[in-house]
């Protein structure tokens, strides 16, 4: 069936704020979903209040609703907008559970808006444990024994019933909240009641556990004409008993019998079909014994999900994209399969390689947190690897976590303390995987570990593998491995630097001359969805180690773009816009635009936004060989965050250009003391400060700058590590601290303005004039970092004078550090005086959302003039915000209940959003600054 022509405008619902269960693989959804319906001739509206997003973008949508997402918003965009239907399934829980809201209320019905790519009562299905559960016996599914619960008695007597262990999982909920492992009966009690209070509808399942069965998802696709496919299969490393966004999870499943994937794809096929009559994305997942290959159902979700970005990603198939046009009409037989071009969308993707997710954890946000895994989702983001094999995906997904390991084991990361190994293996955490191979190069035998961890066998002899070839490695030297060892080394994914590690007394970069003059180098491949049966179009690669390269190098100019890695506190979304503009921009100026990023959820890695993909580690070796490969003329740094900014001068030290602001002078802002210096001589207060490498001299120093200081590391992101004290014990302790988890780090010891102002400015400078993008004050006092701060543009309270300064001291930091891009400068204020804290020549966290607050594509700009392509002068610049702007953070506490939530100079919120208010006697903001300084630690 063609088109529905009778849709002609559809309002998609966006998820909001990143929070740690809904995190940016609903804004790729979300972008996916507009560009596919435009494409069709569709008017898009979106509604997102999440400044930070490319979703909420003019390049994404016709019309773009920055408002929170609640029902007042739905009907102020109804009475103004002509909309035929809504598409709820691509904004996460909270979009789903504001549609169905709407429905109740009768808003859809009122103005004629018909919902679409799931039906109301799939929802209810779905989302309602009991009504799931009935519907899975009705239509013969296999699932746990369980009970529904109203109450505290009903759960009580639930658990009587069924026996421990048991597992409880409250209705409507995003990313396991409120759900959890109840082991023995002692515990029941604490559970339930937080699984009650968790559920919106105060209802609980209270089902048996099947802890250590392993567990598998399937991604599917419906069409109108009832045709279903299904996408990818996703099978978890770790069994039952961890959520599934913090399990690490590989593509295609490599365990499951054929048989019992045949069975499961019935399963999934049937419950997809009995839940409602709907065309659009869905993903099932199960459970499976290992003793036996009994199958169970644990859910169904009728929307697109984490697991839809990373099957998106993994097989080439854009789900969000179809799903979007299935729900407007469509049949899979009328679409065009997006990668080869020639063939039809309905096919079932077929993989020559392995695809493995690694989640990203932050727990050293939240002191004091419950560092165990289990059913409630902790992780902040993820990294995807691609190799031939499981061993070389892997190790490619650890190289890209931005924890510092160079690969799985075999770095100096290593722990030899077999109680806190085995300890490890038994309480699940961010590090159990780096643990399973410490445990089995300790010689644990490989059953002790299955047996403690439940992780099958098959994924252990493969990490058993990995450490009998490091064994091997060490019976060598750099000049006598011989070349076929060296090529299986690069085939299972070890990289130089752990090569190097292993052999002692050489370096990554001997590595890296031996393995030339040898003739090993990568090669890349195309991610093509068919196996390569079809010839492919799309030019998205991943390496390895073989004989044919199939990245073809153009004759064009080209510019690389270097992406932010995983999302994680201190680093989010907001640096994937800033990418996705880099890459439009140089598409603009002629350039052929190449993407290096390893973050599946993201747009950034969407095969359609760069003219070239490499879905690669952010890591030094795999960024040297595309860049030796693909000769461009440059490198952008500026736009990825702490994670590209870093490699500046690995860039700079091997003759590459860096695009915009030179490495010395990004180095000066970088460096405390020579950022000191300058600001000495060009005659701007700043903080007194000292640097110290122990903590006597950490002593001598705060004795000279006067108490209280704020104490950090050096060459650190969000804060990270960040603490103000008051005395000398707390000093001794920060100190004595950060050296032991930063080694060979300096301190810097500043003293701390206390119940100072903070202000920021984000500018754009082309080495002759400085446009000032804008100027935001905090709410919140100096000592709460910025990204935890509520900011509003422009400042509301601070005098003329004060902005003067700010605006003086702007330019004149831009033009000395001949600033070609991009520039954030924190500022503390006290007795109208304007002090410097910091300098960030790179994309900050505040551009995207001042870039929608004044309606100017700001990074757009940036990037021409980094390209130099054009000076400021070329641009008219014309704001468009009445009242003010507020960017408010928003934090995932209840994920860590246990947690104070107090805050400091670290930062913890995950997200943000923006609110606009005409003037200041908005009682929203009259609210916030009223609490100012309420969670303010010292």
């Amino acid at each position: 069936m063609p088109r529905n022509t009778s849709i002609n405008s559809v309002l998609i619902i966006g998820s909001g704020p990143i929070v740690i269960g809904q995190a940016c693989e609903f804004d790729y959804a979300g972008s996916q979903a507009s560009l596919s319906l435009k494409d069709e001739g569709i008017e898009v509206s979106i509604i997102n209040s999440n400044p930070a997003t490319i979703m909420t973008d003019k390049v994404i949508a016709d019309h773009v609703y920055l408002l929170p997402l609640n029902y007042d918003s739905l009907e102020l965009i109804l009475q103004e907008r002509q909309i035929d239907a809504v598409l709820p399934t691509m904004g996460g829980q909270t979009a789903l559970n504001l549609c169905k809201e709407a429905e109740e209320r009768g808003i859809w019905q009122k103005y004629g808006v018909k919902i679409i790519g799931v039906d109301i009562a799939a929802i209810e299905k779905t989302e309602n444990r009991e009504e799931f559960r009935q519907l899975m016996v009705d239509i013969g599914i296999g699932v746990a024994p369980s009970k529904i619960a109203n109450s505290f008695l009903e759960g009580k007597e639930a658990a009587q019933e069924i026996g421990f262990p048991l597992v409880i999982r409250p209705s409507y909920t995003l990313g396991g909240s409120g759900g959890g492992f109840v082991h023995k009966k002692e515990e029941f009690d604490a559970a339930l009641s937080r699984g009650l209070q968790a559920s919106p509808t105060h209802e609980v399942l209270v089902e048996k556990a099947v802890i250590g069965w392993k567990e598998f998802e399937l991604e599917l696709l419906r069409d109108n004409n009832d045709n279903v496919i299904i996408i990818c299969s996703i099978e978890n490393f770790d069994p039952m008993g961890i959520h599934t966004g913090d399990s690490i999870t590989v593509a295609p499943a490599m365990t499951l019998s054929d048989r019992a994937y045949q069975s499961m794809r019935d399963q999934a096929i049937k419950m997809m079909r009995a839940i409602g009559n709907f065309a659009g994305g869905c993903n099932v997942q199960f459970s499976v014994n290992p003793a036996n290959d009994d199958i169970i159902a644990i859910e169904i979700n009728p929307r697109v999900s984490r697991s839809s970005a990373l099957a998106s990603k993994a097989t080439g198939y854009p789900i969000a994209k179809i799903a979007a046009k299935l729900a407007i009409g469509f049949n899979l037989d009328e679409l065009q399969n997006q990668i080869t071009k020639t063939t039809s969308a309905y096919f079932e993707p077929t993989l020559d390689y392995v695809i493995v997710k690694i989640p990203r954890w932050n727990f050293d946000k939240f002191k004091g947190a419950n560092k165990e895994l289990g059913l409630q989702m902790k992780s902040v983001g993820e990294v995807m690897g691609i190799g031939r094999s499981f061993i070389e995906a892997l190790q490619k997904a650890c190289q890209s976590l931005e924890i510092g390991r160079a690969g799985l084991g075999a770095d100096g990361r290593q722990s030899r303390n077999l109680d806190e190994i085995m300890y490890s293996l038994e309480h699940p955490s961010w590090d159990r995987l780096f643990h399973v191979y410490d445990a089995l190069s300790l010689g644990v035998p490989i059953e002790s570990v299955r047996k403690v961890t439940k992780i099958d066998r098959w994924f252990l002899n493969q990490i058993q593998d990995v450490v009998n070839l490091e064994i091997e490695l060490r019976r060598y030297s750099l000049n006598n491995i011989p070349r076929d060892f060296f090529f299986t080394l690069k085939q299972k994914g070890f990289s130089d630097a752990q090569i190097a590690y292993v052999l002692q007394h050489v370096t990554e970069e001997d590595v890296y001359q031996r393995r030339k003059e040898l003739g090993l180098h990568r090669v890349y491949k195309m991610v093509d969805t068919c196996a390569a049966e079809f010839q492919a179009k799309t030019p998205y690669y991943y390496s390895t180690y073989e004989g044919e390269n199939e990245s073809v190098v153009s004759d064009k100019k080209k510019i690389i773009v270097l992406g932010s890695g995983p999302n994680r506190i201190g680093q989010g979304i907001e640096f994937d816009y800033s990418c996705v503009h880099g890459l439009l921009a140089a598409k603009e100026c002629g350039y052929e635009s190449i993407m290096i990023n390893c973050n599946p959820e993201t747009v950034s890695t969407d095969f359609n936004m760069a003219d070239k993909l490499y879905f690669e580690p952010v890591f030094w070796e795999h960024v040297r060989e595309i860049i030796e490969l693909e000769k461009p003329e440059g490198v952008i740094v500026q736009l990825g965050g702490q994670t590209a900014l870093k490699m500046a001068e690995k860039l700079h030290e091997h003759g590459i250009k860096i695009i915009g602001t030179s490495y010395d002078n990004m180095d000066i802002a970088e460096d405390r003391g020579r950022f000191s210096d300058l600001l000495k001589e060009l005659g701007i207060p700043y903080p007194k400060y000292g640097v110290a490498e122990s903590a006597e001299e950490a002593l001598a120093v705060a004795h000279e700058v006067g108490y209280p200081v704020l104490v950090r590391p050096s060459y650190v992101l969000g804060g990270q590590g960040m603490s103000i004290v008051i005395n000398d014990e707390d000093l001794e302790k920060a100190v004595v601290n950060l050296l032991k988890n930063l080694p060979g780090n300096r301190v810097l010891i500043d003293h701390f303005l206390d119940r100072a102002e903070e202000a920021e400015s984000d500018s754009i400078g082309d080495g002759e004039d400085v446009h000032i993008i804008g100027l935001m004050e905090h709410i919140e006092p100096a000592g709460i970092h910025s990204g935890d701060s509520s900011a509003v543009l422009p400042p509301f309270n601070l005098s003329a004078n004060v902005i003067r300064q700010m605006e003086e001291h702007t330019i004149k930091i831009s033009k000395a550090l001949n600033v070609r891009g991009l520039l954030n400068i924190q500022f503390a204020i006290k007795n109208e005086e304007v002090y410097v804290i910091e300098a960030n020549p790179r994309a900050s966290r505040t551009v995207p959302f001042i870039a929608k607050a004044y309606d100017v594509p700001y990074i757009n700009i940036a990037a021409k003039i980094m390209l130099e392509e054009n000076m400021l002068k070329d641009f008219t610049i014309e704001r468009k915000l009445q009242g003010y702007a507020i960017k408010e953070p928003v934090f995932s506490f209840d994920k860590f209940p246990e947690v104070n939530k107090e805050l400091g100079p670290e930062m913890k919120s995950t997200g943000e959003s923006i609110r606009f208010i005409r003037d200041l006697e908005d009682p929203y903001f009259r609210h916030l600054y009223k609490e100012k300084s309420m969670y303010l630690s010292k």
